[in-house]
C-alpha cells in the first residue's frame, strides 16, 4: 500500500482501533453521572439553600474557569500527557490583564494579547515535550514554577485593581438572557471541545496518540504536531480562565489559581479520562468538573470548617476515581 493510501485511510483505521475505548469511556460517563446525581441529592437534603436558583447559577458562574480548562485538559490527558502549569498561566494572565489595563491598553486588545500569550506558553512547553522528548510532567512542573514566579515578580505579591468602569469587567460580571456571561463562554467552549474531540480527525488523532503513538505515526499522522497542539489548547484555555477570573474579581493577583491544576486534573480523571492515555470523554469531564464544584459549594453551605473542605473533597474524588478504575480496568488492560 502506498504512503498516500495509508494517510488517507488513517482516520478510519483510528476509528476501528479506538471503538472499544470509546465504549469504555461511555461507561465512565454513566458512572460519574450517577455519582454527580448522588452528590446533588445529598447536599439537597443536607441544606435548603443548595437547590435555589441563585445558588445553582453561582455554581455555574464560579465553575466556568474550571470547565473551560478541564475541557482542554481532556485532550492533553487523552494523549497520555499532563499539564501542571495551567494554574500559573491563569495567575499570569490575570495579573497582566490588570497591569495592561492600568497602562491604558484597550480591553479588547488586552484579551486578544493574553490569549495569544497563553497559546505561546503552551506551544513552548509543547515543543519541549513533543520535539525534545522531555516528559510532560517535568516540563509543565518547571512551567508551574517559572510562570508563577514571573507573576509574583510583576506584582510583588500584591493584587492589582481593575478600573470598575472598564468594559473588561463585563466578561466576568455581565448577564445575558438570565445567564452569567462566564457560564455562556464556558458552554461555547465546551461545545467546541466536544465537536473537535468527537467529530474531527484531530480528535481521533488525539485518542490514537494516547492509545498507540507509534502506530498512529506509521499511519502517516504527525504525532509531534498533535502533541504540541494539545498544549497550545490548554495554554489558551488557562489564559481565558485567567481573564474571566480577573474580570469577575475586579483585580489581578499572582496568587490566583493556587491548586487550580489539581482541580482540573481531578475533574478530567473523575470524568473517565484515563491518566494513561487513549481514552477520554468531554461529557465526562463536564460532569467531573461540575461534581468538583458542587462538592466545594455543598460543603460550604453545610458550614463545615474551611480546613476540612479540601480533606473531604479529596477523599470523595479519590474514592470515585478508584471505583471508576475498578469498574473499567478490564477495558484498559485489554488495550
Amino acid at each position: 500500500m502506498s504512503d498516500s493510501a495509508i494517510k488517507t485511510d488513517a482516520p478510519s483505521r483510528l476509528v476501528k482501533a479506538n471503538w472499544r475505548e470509546k465504549a469504555i469511556a461511555r461507561g465512565g460517563v454513566v458512572s460519574i453521572a450517577l455519582f454527580f446525581v448522588a452528590v446533588c441529592i445529598i447536599f439537597s437534603v443536607a441544606t435548603d439553600a443548595f437547590l435555589t436558583a441563585p445558588n445553582l447559577l453561582n455554581i455555574v458562574r464560579q465553575s466556568a474557569p474550571l470547565l473551560i480548562v478541564a475541557s482542554a485538559m481532556t485532550f492533553v490527558i487523552t494523549t497520555g500527557g499532563i499539564d501542571l502549569s495551567v494554574g500559573s498561566i491563569l495567575a499570569l494572565t490575570a495579573t497582566l490583564s490588570a497591569v495592561l489595563l492600568q497602562w491604558g491598553v484597550p480591553w479588547p486588545v488586552v484579551v486578544l494579547a493574553l490569549l495569544c500569550l497563553g497559546a505561546a506558553v503552551g506551544a513552548l512547553q509543547g515543543f519541549f515535550i513533543a520535539f525534545e522528548g522531555i516528559p510532560a510532567f517535568i516540563v509543565t512542573l518547571a512551567g508551574l514554577s517559572v510562570i508563577r514566579g514571573i507573576a509574583l515578580l510583576i506584582t510583588g505579591g500584591y493584587s492589582i485593581p481593575v478600573d470598575p468602569a472598564s468594559g473588561f469587567n463585563m466578561i466576568g460580571r455581565a448577564w445575558f438572557m438570565g445567564m452569567p456571561v462566564p457560564a455562556l463562554i464556558a458552554i461555547v467552549m465546551l461545545a467546541l471541545a466536544y465537536v473537535v474531540f468527537n467529530e474531527t480527525r484531530f480528535g481521533r488523532y488525539v485518542t490514537g496518540v494516547g492509545a498507540n503513538a507509534e502506530a498512529v505515526r506509521r499511519a502517516g499522522v504527525n504525532t509531534r504536531l498533535v502533541t504540541l497542539m494539545v498544549y497550545v489548547l490548554t495554554g489558551s484555555a488557562a489564559a481565558l480562565a485567567g481573564i474571566i477570573l480577573a474580570s469577575r474579581l475586579g483585580s489581578g493577583s499572582s496568587n490566583s489559581g493556587q491548586g487550580f491544576e489539581l482541580d482540573v486534573i481531578a475533574a478530567v480523571v473523575l470524568g473517565g479520562t484515563s491518566l494513561f492515555g487513549g481514552r477520554g470523554s468531554v461529557v465526562g469531564t463536564i460532569l467531573g468538573a461540575l461534581t468538583v464544584a458542587v462538592i466545594a459549594n455543598g460543603l460550604i453551605l453545610a458550614h463545615l470548617s474551611p480546613f476540612l473542605t479540601p480533606i473531604v473533597t479529596g477523599s470523595i474524588i479519590l474514592v470515585a476515581i478508584w471505583l471508576n478504575f475498578r469498574l473499567f480496568k478490564g477495558g484498559s488492560r485489554g488495550r
